[in-house]
């Protein structure tokens, strides 16, 4: 019996020092992992040789048992010793092979600017939420009610070869202005209002240094009891001055369907008169359209290109240049 007890004892002993060779040689996480579940596992040479006790003397069985549970002691330690050491170096060549040099000089990325039109946007709706109005936005393909008749463009009106409309094959139109969004703010809100709206609208139009068949707009609508023209003049002055400086300010009769009376109105910027926008009193017939009373109730409206405001601050010589996508024009702003 003791010649077995002995035979076993050494055969732990061997697979101890054959563990400790092969883990010494192991390069990577995953060799170390199968390492383990061949010597550790219940398939490992360490269960066979404990399947051998059963022969032995059972005085000699603890001893024995013991041994081999220092050998699996013995070897999962130098498994994780060996791991840990991999881990480490693993970090280190990232380490290294990430490391920056801090000398190196930056790479530029290019700053972001805001396009002019935005801006010009930005700048007009910011003064109008100052004066208390909301932001509204409605659809660019319109009905012919929403654009034209709701709005006092009576079918026959010659107002209507004031813009030469794009008909789409469905019967319906992109709009040509942002009044139509007055029309559908209206009929979903009751009075008092006071709405800023900015868009993009849509003209056949030929396209030169003044004129596009695309371009942007911004209207304003009030409508209250006992508003008048004075209430009308009071906030275009006070718009205007925001945005341009004390300038001087003019008005011009005027004819638009959607309003009565009605003006234009310019400004003198570097000494000559600049027409800015036109603007009016809300017709009885556009109050009829939504269902309020135009015995109760009065509004002011008034519109204005986004480009020519813009082409107007930032001295630009040509609508066109807008749309190019030249950064060496974007950059300036």
């Amino acid at each position: 019996m003791a010649a077995q007890s002995n035979e076993l004892e050494s055969q732990l002993d061997a697979i101890r020092q054959e563990a400790t060779h092969t883990i010494a040689q192991t390069t990577t996480l995953d060799q170390l992992e199968q390492l383990r579940v061949k010597y550790l596992g219940k398939k490992g040479p360490i269960p066979q040789v404990l399947g051998g006790m059963g022969k032995l003397d059972p005085a000699e069985r603890p001893r024995i048992g013991a041994r081999a549970n220092e050998v699996k002691e013995a070897i999962q330690i130098e498994i994780d010793q060996k791991k840990a050491a991999l881990q480490t170096a693993a970090i280190a060549a990232q380490l290294e092979s990430e490391t920056i040099d801090v000398t190196m000089p930056g790479v530029g990325r290019p700053q972001g600017r805001l396009h002019p039109l935005n801006s010009t946007t930005d700048q007009v709706l910011d003064i109008f939420v100052g004066l208390g109005y909301m932001v509204a936005e409605g659809p660019e393909m319109e009905t012919d009610y929403y654009n034209f008749e709701a709005l006092n463009f009576l079918p026959d009106h010659p107002a209507r070869d004031m813009q030469d409309t794009l008909y789409l094959p469905d019967g319906n139109l992109l709009r040509t202005h942002t009044s139509p969004v007055q029309i559908r703010y209206m009929e979903a809100n009751d009075p008092p209002i006071r709405v800023a709206v900015p868009g993009r609208t849509y003209r056949r139009d030929t396209v030169d240094a003044t004129h596009s068949a695309v371009f942007h707009q911004i209207e304003i609508l009030a409508i209250d009891e006992g508003l008048t023209f004075t209430d009308l003049k009071g906030t275009i002055k006070v718009f205007l001055q925001e945005l341009f400086g004390e300038v001087e300010i003019r008005f011009r009769p005027s004819f638009f369907p959607f309003t009565e009376p009605s003006a234009e109105v310019d400004v003198k910027w570097k000494g000559r008169w600049l027409e800015i926008l036109g603007c009016g009193m809300v017709d009885p017939n556009v109050l009829k359209a939504v269902g309020y009373d135009p015995e109760v109730y009065t509004g002011f409206a008034a519109g204005f290109g986004v480009e020519r405001l813009a082409m107007v601050l930032h001295q630009i010589d040509d609508i066109r240049r807008l749309y190019s996508s030249d950064l060496r024009f974007l950059k300036q702003f």
